[in-house]
């Protein structure tokens, strides 16, 4: 397995000092590293062309008719110390989002449940944390054993992670945990001035070298260009190895937030990004994230066609709205499209 994870002349490869347990890791024999101009190149193909070839992955490595429903749950909002310039939960912007506490077991067991009962194979647990303490990890490993007693699959996401941190949530059960590159390295100081991407890779070091699973992703329609875009992916495609489960998020614009008049980006853009994922991801779950709620249906069939096996399911996503259960699952019988785990073929 190629060790080099990206093809930017000032980024430092991501080695992982830990054998990975995943069934997409252990499928894959060779992992091929992507330049940023060739997953422009990519692109830039034929709408058709590009189409074609993403389904064409996509058909080798998985059921093309199963998706994956994922639930979305905030165990604890707003108060975040970030100004990542499209959250809602930054305490830097007035969004009419306010700060909580932490759930108690009690409530995520019974929305956990509520999930599962919908249909949700994986359960997101997402915190409003730049960086947890210990005794906040502590805490979440309880919620995480809490869903784990469900049947469900558990993933959570809190923040940047210090070391012994994501250790203590393998040992409860967590099987993915969510760090988001957000955006290619170069676009990224536009984005969010209180981190910068080194502190994301630096969370996902320790994630896979503690044996868990990676979710991680990023969003467009922030003001990048394509360009841009393929960086993102080239940074995605190039970890090694690269995600189990891969979010691709289109920016929700909430009033408040410094996005919240960013120009829309063309349906079609946001599709081709699904397709180059799918591509050079070609083991991983690639998920329909944020922004479906203003996704037409048929720009949502062209993303199935282009690859994407998984959606977060339910009303909300955090503090967002999100497509209502029976839509989804009405779409999802007019397309022929089933619900489950999808699981790469060697």
């Amino acid at each position: 397995m190629n060790n080099v994870s990206t093809p930017l002349a000032n980024e430092q490869p991501l080695t992982f000092h830990a054998p990975h347990k995943s069934p997409a890791a252990k499928a894959r024999v060779a992992q091929r590293v992507w330049t940023v101009q060739e997953i422009k190149e990519l692109l830039e193909l034929p709408f058709n062309d590009l189409m074609f070839q993403a389904q064409t992955v996509h058909r080798a490595h998985f059921d093309p008719n199963l998706v994956e429903l994922a639930t979305l749950l905030s165990v604890k909002t707003g108060g975040c110390p970030e100004d990542c310039g499209y959250c809602p939960q930054s305490v830097h912007f007035d969004t009419g989002v306010e700060a909580g506490k932490l759930m108690g077991v009690e409530a995520v067991r019974a929305a956990a449940l509520e999930a599962k009962a919908a249909g949700a194979t994986r359960f997101c647990m997402g915190a409003a944390w730049r960086a947890p303490k210990d005794r906040d990890v502590e805490a979440v490993a309880e919620l995480v054993k809490t869903v784990k007693d469900t049947g469900l699959e558990a993933c959570a996401t809190l923040g940047m992670l210090a070391d012994g941190h994501a250790e203590i949530l393998r040992d409860a059960g967590l099987d993915y945990y969510n760090h988001n590159l957000d955006s290619a390295p170069d676009f990224y100081g536009d984005v969010i001035t209180t981190r910068d991407f080194q502190d994301r890779l630096d969370t996902l070091v320790r994630v896979r070298n503690a044996g868990v699973s990676v979710c991680c992703g990023g969003i467009v329609g922030m003001g990048e260009s394509r360009l841009q875009r393929a960086g993102l992916i080239a940074e995605l495609a190039n970890l090694a190895p690269y995600p189990e489960s891969v979010p691709i998020n289109h920016l929700v614009k909430v009033e408040g937030t410094p996005l919240a008049n960013q120009a829309d980006l063309d349906p079609l853009e946001f599709v081709r990004t699904i397709a180059v994922a799918r591509i050079t991801m070609p083991l991983a779950r690639v998920r329909l994230s944020a922004g479906r709620q203003t996704m037409s249906d048929a720009v949502q069939a062209l993303c199935f066609v282009a690859g994407a096996n998984s959606i977060f399911y339910g009303d909300k996503l955090l503090t967002t709205p999100n497509p209502q259960g029976n839509a989804d699952l009405e779409l999802f019988e007019r397309l022929g499209l089933k619900t489950g785990q999808p699981v790469p073929r060697p």
